[in-house]
């Protein structure tokens, strides 16, 4: 008895549509009542159609899906997962936009597993590559940028001008911490963040860091 086909289909958010997966599902010979589809990240596998997906198929069974990062966006992930799929469910995969990601019985004198498991290897070392390489970029591109003076993150908040005298209120009792913060329209931590930069520029300078900044 021949397994049964399923379609999965997946997009990160609920604005995007499926049309064109759900398209090609049809076009392969999928049943529109055997399609599961998520829209959801693919960050990993705990997405609720999927594991419906993954609680029904049974040996035999066959997946089919547009394309391979329709099952997800991390190559090691989908590896295992995959693995999980053909070898120890005995199912059947069949990616439609890559060919050779079919795992399907016997094309010519090879497995579609043997080759398949080959291709996704191959895809993995590209992946995992190209994320080096990003790495590396990015890394260039800020010794370089800094090189060049550029500051990151987010600029510093300039201390107005009433900040001496309320500083001076805060320590002398005058008015509380969250008061001084609040007369200054900053947050407590950045008060804080203030006060700590005086006490160091105080104690290079050998001066008792009283004075105004």
């Amino acid at each position: 008895m021949e397994g049964r086909i399923y379609g999965y289909a997946r997009v990160s958010s609920k604005d995007q549509n499926l049309d064109r997966q759900l398209d090609a599902l049809a076009e392969f010979g999928v049943a529109a009542d055997m399609v599961f589809a998520d829209k959801a990240s693919g960050k990993d596998f705990e997405r609720p159609e999927y594991r419906r997906l993954m609680d029904v198929m049974e040996p035999g069974d066959v997946m089919v899906v547009k394309s391979i990062d329709r099952l997800g966006r991390n190559y090691d992930e989908i590896i295992e997962e995959w693995r999980s799929i053909t070898k120890r469910k005995g199912c059947a995969i069949v990616v439609l936009d890559m060919p050779l990601l079919d795992t399907r019985e016997c094309r010519g004198s090879v497995t579609g597993v043997f080759i398949s498991d080959l291709v996704l290897q191959l895809l993995s070392y590209v992946a995992q590559v190209e994320r080096d390489n990003i790495r590396q970029r990015q890394a260039e591109g800020i010794a370089s940028a800094k090189a060049r003076g550029v500051r990151f993150g987010r600029p510093p908040i300039k201390r107005p001008k009433s900040y001496g005298k309320t500083k001076r209120a805060f320590l002398t009792g005058e008015i509380t911490r969250k008061e001084a913060a609040a007369r200054l329209k900053v947050s407590i931590t950045t008060f804080d963040k203030w006060m700590a930069e005086d006490d160091f520029a105080a104690h290079r300078k050998g001066t008792d860091g009283l004075a105004d900044a």
